[in-house]
């Protein structure tokens, strides 16, 4: 019993790796794992006291947890066995699938990444490119029982930023973003952000169920969410019929008992947004196939951080978050027949598009009018008239200053430093090229005389309840 025994060294040291490996996982692991876990624990109930919103267990619960329960739900189960017979497949083969899909879909999120580095880089890199303005008074009457979805128009990918910026101080969100977004290490970011990825162009079945369940899940759940109901970036400027989905799920999530569903209309506006070439040429071909290339962002990326380093970068203006009035699911199925969905998102839209702000980029693009050429007298009168026009109809304006005159000379600035026009003695000319960038911008509050009025004749009538209820507003 107490022989020697030789043994080659590398059976010896797989022995003793054996040996590690076990004493780690019964000993060592679970000991480190309760020790992170309590910290973690501390850490969430310091946000959730002074967090409006405190963060969800169901955003803590484990990943693997999640995927486990994601893909053995009823009815993912159902849509199994649904996708098995329809293929001929066997059930355990489909299983694996829809985890396939689970793992892919469930986020990592991790509340100490949200609230030490997240927050704090998003609110940097805002700050950084734009001033950002955000007024959220509206949000203070919303049950605060209640699950709160972000309903938001798609106009850049700078949005996830804001997104992330204006709820830095009420909760933490979860959102879905595309399949762009899937590459590492951003993929890893944005999971650990607590955002979800999903596939837009799928009709599988069985990839719609498991998606939809995990939505369900965590509307039920209370978890704070954004959603981009227009299901992509806007190509012309204005805000786009809405899509389902996604909302759809909601709207069809089981209720918990007291626990209403509010949606927050959100309003967003930028005076230069920073892939809009790549939105208006893929308009002009007629595809969503963004055609930017990496060399091109790159090149596009070190720019401006030469003109930083040099001093000379001034940011892309404003970025202007506005809310609209909150609406109640509850109150809101009350007075539907049948399905809200579709009616829903039409009123959802509608109030984001009345609340769209007006910035200088956009107003001063939209007061240039069809001329290839002006005067600077000439488009601060056209801007001060379509200012007027906009707050006759409830627009709320954001401009530097609060000065159209001051509007003006900015945008003419931004208009130069990109090349856009040039003077010739007291002309302004535009370059022909840029002319559909105008139309992009210039579409943007347009519309809210679309939004605001009612068309008789040929004629716009304004809404009078509109107008009175809100008046014409210049801040910085």
């Amino acid at each position: 019993m107490f022989r020697t025994v030789e043994l080659p060294l590398w059976l010896f040291l797989l022995i003793i790796a054996f040996a590690a490996v076990a004493f780690s996982s019964h000993f060592l692991f679970p000991s480190v794992r309760w020790f992170f876990r309590r910290r973690m624990e501390g850490l969430v109930a310091r946000l959730n006291a002074r967090l409006d919103r405190p963060i969800q267990p169901f955003k803590l619960m484990e990943r693997q947890d999640m995927i486990l329960r994601l893909a053995h739900d009823p009815k993912v189960y159902e849509a199994i066995s649904e996708e098995a017979r329809a293929t001929g497949e066997p059930e355990t083969v489909v299983m694996e699938r829809a985890r396939r899909y689970a793992r892919e879909i469930v986020p990592s999120f991790s509340a100490r990444f949200y609230f030490t580095y997240g927050i704090r880089l998003a609110r940097w890199f805002a700050r950084l490119i734009y001033k950002v303005h955000l007024d959220d008074r509206k949000l203070g009457r919303i049950d605060p029982g209640a699950t709160v979805v972000f309903v938001m128009n798609h106009r850049s990918n700078m949005d996830y930023v804001l997104v992330t910026y204006l709820a830095a101080e009420r909760s933490a969100l979860s959102y879905a973003v595309g399949e762009w977004a899937r590459i590492w290490p951003l993929s890893w970011l944005i999971k650990t952000m607590g955002a979800y990825f999903i596939r837009r162009r799928s009709d599988r079945q069985l990839y719609r169920r498991v998606l939809s369940r995990y939505v369900q899940m965590a509307t039920a759940e209370g978890v704070t969410q954004a959603i981009f109901p227009e299901g992509g970036l806007s190509l012309t400027g204005r805000t786009m019929p809405p899509k389902l989905g996604i909302l759809s799920y909601i709207t069809s999530a089981p209720r918990t008992p007291g626990r209403d569903v509010v949606f927050v209309p959100v309003a967003l506006n930028y005076d230069r947004i920073v892939e809009d070439r790549v939105l208006i040429a893929a308009h002009a071909e007629g595809t969503r196939r963004f055609r930017a290339r990496v060399p091109g962002i790159l090149a596009f990326i070190a720019r401006h951080l030469w003109r930083a380093l040099l001093g000379r970068f001034r940011g892309f203006g404003d970025a202007v978050v506005r809310y609209g009035t909150p609406i109640s699911l509850a109150a809101f199925e009350k007075g539907a027949q049948g399905d809200p969905t579709e009616a829903l998102a039409v009123a959802l839209m509608e109030e984001i598009t009345r609340n769209i702000p007006v910035l200088a980029v956009p107003l001063v693009a939209a007061a240039w009018g069809a001329a290839e050429e002006t005067d600077r007298a000439g488009l601060i009168t056209r801007s001060a008239a379509l200012a007027d026009r906009l707050a006759a109809v409830g627009a709320e304006l954001v401009l530097p200053e609060g000065d159209v005159t001051a509007a003006v000379d900015r945008t003419i600035s931004i208009f130069r430093m990109r090349h856009m026009m040039e003077r010739q003695g007291d002309r302004l000319v535009l370059k022909p090229a840029s002319r559909p960038i105008l139309d992009f911008y210039a579409a943007s509050i347009l519309q809210l005389f679309d939004a605001a009025a009612e068309t008789v004749g040929g004629n716009p009538v304004e809404k009078p309840e509109r107008s009175k209820r809100k008046r014409h507003k210049i801040t910085n």
